[in-house]
């Protein structure tokens, strides 16, 4: 199952008709298990039918013995009463009021134990419901934000589709042509429209697409298993120390990004759960970009490792590793300058504060985040392109995601780049930085085209 189909079925509880094709064999099947139904029905009954007569005759025979037993002479009869009068019986009273007393304490030992298994058992069950309920409200939170964070794409690219599909007469050149403008103009990448394209055509003779209907729902389907197919290896999931050193997360990205706010935001999530969390103010050369970071170290009270402007990054990035490993830090985030006009300087500094990092601890940084502005679209794809370069990325995290509507340049992140996107903003409150999940990105990106399809 595709990732449409498992979007609509989440969501909806509804999946696509099957084809004809599909049709015709599942009613073979229903046909053949009705036969055998009715087979082992008919074969259940005969059974039945010889147990009935076997049972019928046994019960005849025992009735005979019963008659007999019947003319047995009286006087047999009260000679055994007689007997059984003059047995005098034994002298067990004490002994078994004694067992009896022993048996009742163990009865209630047994029960109070019982009733503790059971109050444990109900006290488990009730933690584990309440455990499923706190995550059930969550996953409904986290749809929601993706829904609300979503929405001007969602419309953007809505209004376009609506727009190519008002314009359909027959699927032909000047369809591709259109469908490929559609895609680059919201920002899925050109190489993913190139392909997507492409593919398309042989999808659409294999189906005979002819309808409007059937044409979305294809391109729709394409489009989204595409993106699920490209992304088969991939981990969205943070990676973290794995053992008692410190975790360093290194952000990287131009200026402007959001590096500084997601980084604030990241360490008010982790100090909520009760780490220990300390900031490192690598960015030296922009004007108030150290101040920025110990606004937000204040605001989320946690300590931020600073020195003097124009001091060279790597010598606090030294100092803050030192601090985080000598004072029991549980992570540490790392901000970084941003000057992608002098791209060959940010390069060799943004490689000098990784190894200072690895040489102090050696199985750090376990991130090197590259922070995306998601508004600029397709400029983003291209700043991901530079930095995958001559840096070493191992995540992205898509800022201000809210408030365009150029969402789509996800899709092109994955099918060109294969960088697994980790993080995610949805909102300017503090909780609105979201751990990314493809399938309610998908969902808030495509919902009406995916929910409504072929209802």
């Amino acid at each position: 199952m595709g990732l449409f189909d498992r979007i609509k079925r989440a969501f909806t509880g509804k999946e696509d008709e099957p084809k004809k094709s599909e049709k015709v064999e599942e009613e073979k099947k229903e046909s053949k298990e009705s036969e055998h139904e009715e087979i082992s029905h008919d074969k259940e009954f005969n059974e039945e039918d010889v147990s009935n007569s076997e049972e019928a005759e046994v019960s005849s025979e025992s009735e005979e013995p019963e008659q007999e037993q019947a003319d047995v002479p009286e006087e047999d009869s009260e000679n055994s009463t007689e007997k059984t009068e003059n047995v005098e019986p034994e002298n067990n009273t004490s002994e078994v009021s004694d067992n009896s007393d022993s048996d009742k304490a163990e009865v209630s030992e047994d029960s109070v134990e019982e009733k503790e298994t059971e109050d444990a058992t109900d006290t488990d069950s009730k933690e584990s419901d309440s455990d499923i309920e706190q995550s059930e409200e969550s996953d409904k939170d986290d749809i929601k934000e993706y829904d609300e964070g979503l929405k001007k794409s969602r419309n953007s690219f809505g209004a376009r589709f609506n727009r190519f599909l008002a314009n359909f007469r027959s699927v032909d050149e000047e369809f591709f042509d259109d469908l490929e403008e559609l895609l680059i103009e919201s920002d899925v990448g050109y190489e993913t429209a190139m392909r997507l394209s492409d593919e398309l055509r042989e999808e659409v003779k294999l189906e005979n697409v002819k309808k409007r209907s059937d044409v979305s729902d294809v391109i729709v389907r394409k489009l989204v298993d595409m993106y699920d197919e490209e992304g088969k290896e991939e981990d969205n999931t943070l990676k973290f120390s794995k053992d008692k050193t410190p975790t360093v997360f290194l952000f990287v990205g131009v200026n402007g990004a959001g590096k500084t706010t997601t980084i604030g935001k990241l360490a008010h999530r982790y100090q909520q759960e009760g780490k220990k969390v300390l900031l490192a103010a690598g960015d030296t050369f922009r004007a108030g970009a150290i101040e920025q970071l110990q606004v937000w170290g204040k605001r989320v009270n946690v300590p931020v490792q600073a020195s003097k402007a124009q001091t060279d990054p790597a010598s606090v990035v030294f100092d803050a590793v030192h601090r985080a490993v000598n004072e029991d830090f549980d992570i540490l985030l790392v901000d970084t300058a941003g000057r992608l006009q002098n791209k060959e300087g940010l390069m060799r500094e943004l490689e000098k504060i990784k190894r200072v990092i690895t040489r102090e601890l050696p199985d750090a940084p376990q991130e090197v985040l590259l922070v995306l502005d998601g508004s600029t679209g397709q400029n983003a794809l291209s700043q991901a392109k530079q930095f995958n370069e001559t840096t070493d990325v191992s995540g992205i995290v898509l800022t201000k995601i809210d408030g365009s509507s150029q969402g789509g340049i996800v899709l092109a992140i994955r099918n060109e780049l294969h960088i697994p996107v980790k993080l995610v903003g949805l909102g300017e409150q503090m909780d609105d930085l979201r751990d990314f999940d493809p399938e309610k990105f998908i969902y808030g990106l495509f919902k009406e085209l995916i929910v409504g399809s072929g209802e």
